[in-house]
């Protein structure tokens, strides 16, 4: 309403500011989600995402990214989508790192023209990692037997209640691999001769801001507030894109959330405990 009332003013009157749009890419990556722990993926940001192109006075379009890492297939989608984006509207990608931008948070940091963090921040772990349990010996012990029929002998690849088998190992590896593969090719083709040729790059460490920015995996270590203000002026704001769900988006899931209130909340749990694990691993 605001910026509607600022047009009917005429332009030599009005102060002129460089607004720039800043989209905020928070959480574990994964496909789906829930009301209770909405899931960082391209179909949740896509819309967002488009909205700050579409600026079209904003010189450039502010990435916050705060994420550990999750899916690789959502992490290059949204990866793609920024840089098709930017192509299209010719605009520049500033992102910036907050407490983490590590696996799938880094590849999609990626997709900055320039990576800027805090010295603080962590950047990093570019390798795949796939966990689990297995429980043939509990299953044994409680007196359960365990049937498989399949139509095809490797249906049941990495079964977790069956002995864990060498040839699943290796399949699991040569998967892995062809997924890191990708993921190197990525980072080297967008930071290219910035990269230092420090040999555990590529091996899942990660790293401070300040190593981070010697090793070349960012640009420059700052505040993003500071930074815009360097680019383009003290007159410089921000304007943060988010979602708009309005009253009767809000009602519904109201309505949704007493529904299946008792579920909802045993979901949520089990959800924010793996999220939990994601973060743990970097400390957090």
């Amino acid at each position: 309403m605001l910026r509607a009332l600022k047009r009917l003013i005429p332009k030599k009157f009005r102060k002129q500011k460089t607004v720039i749009p800043l989209v905020r890419l928070q959480g574990v990556i994964q496909a789906g989600g829930s009301q209770f722990r909405p899931a960082l993926n391209i179909a949740n940001v896509e819309d967002l995402l488009e909205k700050a192109f579409d600026m079209k006075k904003a010189p450039a379009v502010a990435i916050s990214i705060n994420s550990p890492g999750g899916s690789p297939v959502q992490s290059r989608a949204i990866f793609n989508r920024i840089r098709d984006l930017a192509a299209e509207k010719e605009k520049k990608v500033l992102v910036f790192v907050e407490d983490v931008a590590a696996s799938g948070g880094y590849l999609i940091a990626l997709a900055g023209d320039e990576i800027i963090a805090d010295p603080t921040s962590i950047v990093g772990s570019i390798g795949v990692i796939s966990g689990g349990f297995g429980f043939p010996e509990l299953l044994k012990k409680i007196g359960i037997e365990r049937r498989v029929y399949t139509s095809g002998e490797n249906k049941s690849v990495l079964d977790p209640f069956q002995p864990e088998k060498q040839s699943d190992i290796d399949h699991l590896k040569s998967l892995q691999h062809d997924v890191h593969q990708v993921f190197i090719g990525m980072v080297k083709a967008r930071r290219g001769a910035k990269l230092s040729d420090n040999p555990d790059l590529f091996s899942g460490l990660f790293w401070s801001g300040e190593k981070g920015l010697e090793l070349g995996l960012v640009d420059g270590i700052g505040d993003m507030m500071v930074e815009l203000k360097k680019r383009y002026g003290d007159k410089v704001e921000i304007e943060k894109i988010e979602v708009s769900r309005g009253f009767l988006g809000r009602f519904i899931s109201s309505e949704k959330s007493g529904m299946g209130i008792g579920a909802g909340l045993a979901s949520g749990l089990v959800e924010t405990a793996e999220e939990r694990a994601w973060w743990s691993r970097y400390g957090l």
